[in-house]
């Protein structure tokens, strides 16, 4: 009933203009959501329960709520990215659990390189240093196959367009701060590059609907507006931006995350401690509500570099801080919260068993000093209650006037067929002898099941395999320029090459074929045949 009577209310509603900042806000400074203290006995099949656990009890946190014309809440749980004809975000899903695989054929494997983009090299001296061009971390490309109905409007509607757009077409958001658009056959631009204006370094997410609008945080500030945009892929401009937010717990207003759109709204979190809501309505973003959140009474807020990972009308948030924080999406009311020792910048993955979310994470070795454990835990992601962790010994390593950070910086991938029961993930390790693994755990106990040694240290996510007797193949890149195919069941490296200079972005796989970008200039297709 509660639900019709919302759909009903909804109705009412839209016919009224929409909601506007200069209205007056609902302010939540705290909450009289009862403490729950165990596992609530039955899950709705809506969602998942409106209700706080004594571990969110020390988090300070104010809700700010802009829109009164919408409900709050979600209007479904739907995965919208399901049935996409694409790779639209960091990891392809909002679980952060990576809905692209390839395949292998035959038993002898050779990486070969079909084609070489270049962007940009750009030179500008931020207060953060040169960033010259390819991509960064996290710097994962985005993938469309679009249908031949919107390819014709594309052309019809921009003169933007070249000759080059066909069906499959790559998105790249790079560290010289334009945003590239690759033809995913040839290699050629599909479309003129947009100037962001600002470094980007995160991966940008394209809207599940295909109305052509992507959704990109700048990373680095070379001007201002510094912060994020919607770029319409039709008109070939900006239709919504949004700069610096004075009301931020922290000042810096980097968007490295990959945002979501989840019930009828898109989910923004930022490196100023902000989770933005933005309701979405034909094309149009209405910023509805905001949490603002910290450990400190003086609301010293942490920054967010991951993605958040969702699960129905929860999502799962990583920060500097070390907190893992779940908040229910509907109210943006904390639901748990975990302490995870170290910096986190490593986007979580959701895994629902027997119809019970898990949360997979690992953080660095930073705040910890020179040296430290980087601590891979997995949690009760209903109630925050530690399953198991384990921990990788790490150093902190410094190379000319960089200090480079140890642990996990790759977001997890699981086991599938014959690594059923397995996660992988890389962690930066930086000793004399080693610069970093991939490690395989046991998802049911957390026991490391082997280490392979890479050649350098590896903030690249891994991705997946299969041969034709569904055997699972991890593929993975280092910051030596080199790629490694690793069998999965046993961590034997099957096949590895130097094929370009520094790999810190995570790669995606279309059609068998792997779209990497590397820092300094190039993003490259790679074959393995």
């Amino acid at each position: 009933m509660k639900r019709l009577a919302l759909l009903f209310l909804f109705s009412i509603i839209v016919a009224f203009p929409m909601c506007s900042l200069e209205q007056p806000r609902i302010v939540v400074e705290e909450t009289e959501t009862p403490i729950a203290d165990t596992i609530p006995p039955t899950i709705d099949d809506y969602g998942f329960p409106d209700t706080m656990f004594a571990s969110a009890e020390k988090v300070r946190f104010v809700i700010d709520t802009f829109c009164l014309t919408v409900p709050s809440e979600l209007s479904d749980y739907e995965n919208v990215y399901d049935n996409s004809k694409g790779i639209f975000m960091f990891r392809g899903d909002p679980s952060r659990n990576p809905n692209f695989y390839g395949r292998l054929h035959g038993d002898s494997i050779n990486i070969k390189v079909d084609w070489v983009f270049k962007t940009e090299k750009d030179t500008f001296h931020t207060a953060h240093g040169v960033w010259y061009g390819g991509t960064g971390w996290t710097g994962q490309p985005v993938y469309v196959r679009w249908p031949d109905s919107l390819l014709q409007r594309f052309r019809s509607s921009s003169d933007s367009i070249t000759e080059h757009l066909h069906e499959q077409e790559i998105i790249v958001a790079s560290l010289c701060g334009k945003l590239y658009f690759i033809d995913f056959q040839s290699g050629l631009p599909s479309r003129k590059c947009v100037d962001a204006k600002n470094v980007l370094k995160g991966t940008p997410s394209l809207n599940p609907s295909l109305n052509g609008q992507l959704y990109v945080g700048h990373g680095v500030q070379k001007q201002a507006p510094f912060g994020n945009m919607v770029f319409d892929l039709f008109s070939h401009a900006t239709v919504h931006s949004f700069g610096r937010d004075r009301e931020a717990w922290r000042s810096w207003n980097a968007f490295d995350s990959s945002p979501a759109i989840m019930g009828g709204f898109l989910f923004r979190p930022s490196e100023n401690g902000t989770l933005y809501k933005y309701y979405v309505a034909d094309g149009n973003y209405t910023l509805h509500s905001t949490l603002r959140y910290s450990m400190s009474k003086f609301n010293r807020s942490p920054g967010i570099e991951s993605s958040m990972a969702i699960c129905k009308n929860y999502g799962y948030l990583t920060d500097n801080d070390g907190n893992v924080l779940c908040v229910n999406l509907n109210t943006l009311k904390p639901v748990w919260r975990y302490w995870n020792h170290d910096d986190t910048d490593a986007s979580p993955l959701v895994d629902v068993e027997d119809g019970v979310p898990f949360v997979y994470t690992g953080c660095e070795v930073d705040r910890q000093g020179s040296s430290g454990k980087s601590y891979f835990v997995k949690l009760n992601g209903l109630t925050g209650e530690l399953v198991w962790e384990d921990t990788i010994a790490c150093n902190r390593r410094q190379l000319g006037e960089k200090i480079l950070d140890g642990g996990m910086y790759a977001s997890p991938l699981l086991g599938a067929f014959d690594c059923e029961g397995l996660i992988f993930s890389n962690f930066c390790v930086s000793k004399e002898d080693t610069l970093g693994y991939l490690v395989a755990f046991d998802k049911r106990n957390g026991r490391i099941v082997y280490r392979t040694k890479t050649k350098h240290y590896c903030w690249s996510s891994p991705v997946a395999f299969y041969n034709d007797d569904n055997e699972m193949f991890v593929f993975t890149a280092d910051v030596g320029g080199n790629v490694y195919l690793i069998k999965g069941k046993t961590g034997e490296i099957v096949a590895s090459k130097k094929v370009g200079h520094i790999f810190e972005s995570s790669p995606i796989i279309v059609d068998d074929k792997i779209i990497l970008g590397s820092r300094g200039n190039k993003i490259y297709k790679i074959s393995l045949q």
